[in-house]
């Protein structure tokens, strides 16, 4: 039969939790409500200061406004299928998610190599660094970042969608274009080879990016001097950090694809297969928040001046008490 009819699918990784449903709905929901308000933060922190208008720091935007993107495009779906006793997405609901999730893959890794590029620049090139990196570059890099991976995966989504499926029933939490494929009624030879293609314009050139621009930097620290290596391990250590916690989550759901996982257990199996959708949100904002020192500074000055500010004028409403006159 052909997807057209396939009116829904469904998820059967899920299991009866009984009475922990709720208790794993309020931690889903604590988590999304950290990730927002984290990537949110430093968004108006970089935005509103414009001591932190750098290319490094818009760079960091476009990165923190992705975890928001990537985040919103599970949680809430994961919050109601945690409550919901029956584990079904409309087609066109799932394809979107699939959407969702593979661009959102697809900007992580760009950024993430274009975050490298500049960091190369900054450390091997630091007198020609705003030469070579100028804000009509920034806007350009920023929107390769985000238009090739939209556009990719819109061909990989509609190619998806015209399959001719044999089933309905995917062995995820949520929707997956390669369980969808697994589906196919016959061998999807156009699937298998854009896909391919695919992946090695979105996953591979990054990744031959960073490997490039790392290789340079640890070139340019070894010859260089005490002050450059610490340049290079105060602005690397985060990007490095984030890029490792990226790629093992996307390892581990290559890994969980390709390879039969039954006898992992069920919550780590799940676990395994949600982590580069969630960890990544969460790790980013910690770790860029926490090891750079002028967001780190602003954020602190303006939680500041938000409680102080509250604490103000709860006093200008109060007025004199009676006590006092």
């Amino acid at each position: 039969m052909n997807s057209s009819y396939v009116s829904y699918f469904t998820l059967a990784a899920y299991f009866d939790t009984g009475g922990f449903k709720y208790l794993y709905f309020l931690l889903i929901l604590s988590l999304y409500v950290f990730i927002v308000c984290a990537n949110v933060l430093l968004v108006v922190v970089i935005c509103v200061n414009r001591s932190l208008h750098e290319p490094m720091y818009l760079f960091l935007v476009s990165l923190f406004v992705n975890e928001l993107y990537g985040s919103t495009g599970l949680f809430p779906f994961l919050l109601v299928q945690i409550l919901s006793d029956i584990h079904t997405v409309s087609a066109p609901f799932c394809f979107l998610q699939i959407y969702c999730g593979y661009t959102y893959c697809g900007v992580e890794f760009t950024n993430l190599a274009v975050m490298s590029y500049d960091r190369y620049l900054s450390i091997c090139y630091p007198l020609q660094y705003h030469t070579h990196m100028t804000s009509n570059k920034v806007a350009v890099l920023i929107t390769i970042t985000w238009s090739l991976p939209f556009f990719g995966v819109f061909v990989t989504t509609a190619l998806s969608a015209s399959l001719q499926l044999c089933g309905n029933i995917i062995n995820k939490v949520y929707c997956d274009n390669y369980y969808i494929i697994k589906l196919a009624c016959y061998h999807p030879l156009i699937n298998n080879v854009y896909e391919l293609v695919a992946v090695f314009l979105t996953v591979c050139v990054p990744v031959c990016v960073i490997l490039y621009t790392y290789m340079r930097i640890l070139k340019v620290c070894f010859s260089g001097s005490k002050q450059t290596r610490q340049k290079a391990v105060s602005t690397c250590t985060p990007h490095l950090a984030s890029l490792i916690n990226f790629f093992f989550g996307s390892l581990f759901q290559m890994l969980q694809s390709r390879f039969n996982t039954s006898s992992v257990p069920n919550m780590l199996e799940i676990f395994l297969s949600l982590y580069f959708l969630t960890c990544q949100p969460i790790f980013n904002p910690v770790m860029y928040g926490l090891n750079m020192s002028k967001i780190r500074l602003m954020c602190q000055s303006l939680l500041s001046r938000s409680v102080l500010g509250g604490c103000c004028n709860f006093s200008h409403r109060s007025g004199p008490g009676p006590l006092s006159r």
